[in-house]
């Protein structure tokens, strides 16, 4: 038995295209680092109760919150000494480099940049951390935690809850509060970088650059907000295929 395990899930059929290449990047990670690779279709939701899949059932991006942190205790309690989870829209386009830290966990980087508020012509960034990418070691004193915290919040929540309710939302608060290890290069990209990098540059882009504090080997590409029409294949399309190619890199 390989002592590390990739995890990635997500409904099938795929909704996209574009989904697979990222898949088979995380997979290729995996074979080249001769780490093992499972993935999960809706039967991730076998980890999580049925009450609390029946009372978010129209929120399911919270339901596979938690679930992927009971999957992941599951593979800790079977033995293996390292549980890496990626979510299906995460894409490694720079394998060579893309590492694990020594820490006994880590979370990836978000630096997102979208327009003000209050201006149109101005971009600001938020500077959080992502659960696209995580991994956990067997000898990690976070993940028991962060799962009875995220499970415990939702039997008490009343009513809707947003999206990244325990995902983005929860860690931040935790990180900011206890500074949890981060996998700088694993970043997310926002749908302006995204268009950015597609045609070469922009603002965007440059300000994503300037608030990353490491070079961007691998990042998550918000299949939420492509499903929401905020980004569209054509440039998600340009985009996966300059960085898989290298033809674009995000160094810092």
């Amino acid at each position: 038995m390989s002592k590390t395990i990739v995890l990635q899930s997500h409904k099938l059929p795929l909704p996209a295209e574009w989904l697979e290449s990222c898949i088979d990047s995380v997979k290729h990670w995996a074979k080249t680092n001769n780490y093992e690779y499972q993935f999960y279709d809706d039967t991730l939701f076998n980890y999580i109760s049925e009450t609390l899949l029946e009372k978010f059932k129209n929120q399911l991006i919270i339901a596979t919150d938690l679930a992927r942190l009971k999957l992941m205790q599951s593979y800790i309690d079977k033995g293996y000494e390292t549980v890496i989870w990626c979510d299906a829209d995460f894409l490694i386009f720079s394998p060579e480099n893309f590492h694990l830290p020594e820490e006994e966990y880590s979370l990836g980087r978000e630096v997102w940049v979208q327009k003000s508020n209050t201006s149109e012509q101005r971009l600001v960034s938020k500077i959080k951390v992502h659960n696209a990418f995580m991994m956990f070691r067997s000898n990690n004193n976070f993940l028991d935690f962060y799962a009875e915290t995220a499970e415990r919040l939702l039997q008490l929540n009343q009513g809707s809850a947003p999206p990244q309710f325990i995902g983005p939302k929860l860690l931040t608060a935790l990180h900011n509060i206890v500074q949890c290890p981060v996998t700088e290069s694993a970043a997310m990209l926002s749908p302006l970088v995204i268009k950015d990098i597609s045609h070469d540059g922009g603002l965007a882009l440059k300000l994503f650059l300037e608030k990353s504090n490491h070079s961007i080997y691998a990042a998550n590409l918000c299949n939420s907000l492509y499903q929401r029409n905020e980004i569209s294949t054509e440039d998600i399309e340009i985009c996966i295929n300059k960085l898989l190619r290298q033809q674009f890199k995000l160094d810092v």
